[in-house]
């Protein structure tokens, strides 16, 4: 084993009455990936702020080659050759991929910047990394997977020794992430340093050569990937075993809830039709461009179909907007929490409410005090993680995020729920907190279309299971006969 690179070794940091590291231990080793693990809100961010010179430590070292340092800022990180890849991508729309790439460092000739040696060495590392977009083209022109390359190529015009890949694969395709783990393997071959935060744990096993987990802001393990397995990584990171990830309760199957009969929509989906039944969980699966996510809007109003139609309990029914969705017992929780799902600066209280105005009203005007209640509730029922009612649901992290926008829905008491990557980005207490809602809500006699790209969490939690494939149904499987590998053959053409 090489020496490390950069070593923290028992570092704190307090925010107010807030501890967010207590004793971090780290170590990144030349021409090694190591995978960084742990919940939301275990220090991970802490680490990458200070890292990266935006948070100072309380206490502890921060060493790089043996010598102890002090990162004051960003410059000095950058300075000093470590260099973060956020999961948001840094980038500048109105400015073009070099000026990107050399945003804090452009070339110089004499007292002007040199734009013939910006554009040719900007051409140089993108060659380097393989990408074939043109230096002189407007970044807001690339995909969300370019806009990390262009990231990735400025820490490498800067001589990075450390790279820091905060969650970068959250917004990829399945191909786009096999894109950037390409440019990773080159980075370790390069004999750069790579920290890399995942929750997907198929992607840390395919991609690290080490681990470090972090526990309420405490390193409790570390070791070579190979010698370990997920189950103890789980275990290291909630304190505790964690025998089932997909806590999928028995649910006696009831009468069909919902039929789609030939629903389609232009350049999106066509002829698409299956069933829900009571007590059911149906899981989608396909991969990006399948058209489950445009078939889940559909069936809540967001975007019409063109063609087909709906019937709940037996009877054919229009959703031509939310409201009749609504109306009908259909609620929807959509891949974009931040976005589409919540609104961020409004408290908790104000976001379950919102679509529940009826229910905290009187005369038409909302009582404060029933909004409270409802929130309360809610907060109790769904152990999401807040001060009080009245705090921002910016302020939470991503699974608190994530229950939020449930409790919003759940307090309307829908008959169907749509979920759409309903873990997307959240650690695994969190991911088994929001299955346990989802078996929950069948048990009762309710039902739930789940979409999700994870393989696991789709055989895991489904009692059937759709795939789609180019805006068409492929197969419908059993949840006694469905296998990885039936799956996967039916959202590719294989």
């Amino acid at each position: 084993m090489p020496a490390a690179i950069l070593t923290l070794a028992h570092v704190e940091k307090s925010f107010g009455n807030t501890r967010a590291l207590t004793d971090a231990n780290l170590e990144l080793y030349p021409g090694q990936v190591t995978a960084l693990i742990g919940e939301n809100g275990a220090g991970k961010s802490t680490v990458v702020k200070i890292l990266s010179g935006l948070h100072q430590p309380d206490g502890g070292e921060i060493r790089l080659d043996k010598l102890t340092i002090r990162i004051a800022d960003a410059q000095q990180a950058q300075a000093l050759g470590i260099s973060v890849v956020h999961q948001e991508c840094v980038i500048f729309d109105n400015l073009s991929v070099a000026e990107n790439i050399f945003i804090s460092s452009r070339p110089r000739h004499g007292h002007r910047i040199s734009w013939t040696k910006m554009r040719s060495r900007a051409a140089a590392v993108l060659a380097q990394l393989d990408a074939s977009f043109d230096p002189d083209l407007p970044a807001g022109r690339l995909s969300i997977a370019q806009k990390h390359i262009v990231q990735i190529a400025r820490a490498l015009i800067s001589d990075a020794r450390v790279v820091i890949l905060d969650e970068p694969t959250a917004s990829l395709s399945h191909h786009e992430a096999e894109d950037l783990f390409r440019i990773v393997r080159a980075l370790r071959e390069a004999g750069c340093a790579v920290l890399f935060i995942s929750h997907k744990f198929e992607e840390i096993y395919a991609i690290a050569d080490r681990y470090v987990v972090f526990r309420d802001g405490t390193s409790v393990g570390s070791g070579a990937i190979g010698a370990t397995d997920s189950d103890e990584l789980i275990r290291l990171m909630v304190g505790r075993s964690v025998q089932q990830l997909f806590p999928k309760l028995p649910s006696a199957i009831g009468a069909q809830l919902l039929r789609v009969e030939n629903l389609s929509r232009a350049r999106f989906f066509e002829a698409v039709s299956f069933d829900v039944r009571r007590g059911e969980i149906l899981g989608v699966y396909g991969l990006i461009g399948s058209g489950r996510t445009e078939l889940a809007q559909s069936l809540f109003g967001l975007e019409p179909a063109d063609a087909g139609t709906v019937y709940i309990e037996d009877r054919p029914v229009r959703l031509g907007t939310p409201a009749d969705a609504v109306a009908h017992g259909i609620a929807y929780v959509p891949e974009d929490r931040q976005k589409e799902g919540a609104i961020l600066p409004y408290s908790i209280r104000a976001n379950v409410s919102l679509p529940n105005l009826g229910a905290v009203s009187r005369a038409g005007i909302a009582s404060t005090a029933r909004e409270a209640a409802l929130a309360r509730d809610w907060i109790a029922t769904l152990g999401i993680k807040a001060r009080d009612d009245s705090q921002a649901v910016a302020d939470l992290s991503g699974g608190n995020q994530q229950k939020v926008v449930l409790a919003k829905w759940l307090a309307g008491q829908p008959r169907l729920l749509i979920l759409d990557e309903p873990t997307k980005g959240i650690d695994v207490g969190a991911k088994s907190a929001v299955h346990a809602v989802t078996s929950d809500f069948v048990r009762r006699g309710n039902a739930v279309i789940m979409i999700s790209s994870e393989l696991p969490e789709i055989l895991g939690m489904s009692d059937r299971i759709l795939v789609m494939r180019r805006g068409r149904v492929s197969g419908i499987f059993d949840r006694a006969t469905a296998t990885a590998e039936r799956i996967v053959r039916a959202a590719t053409d294989a």
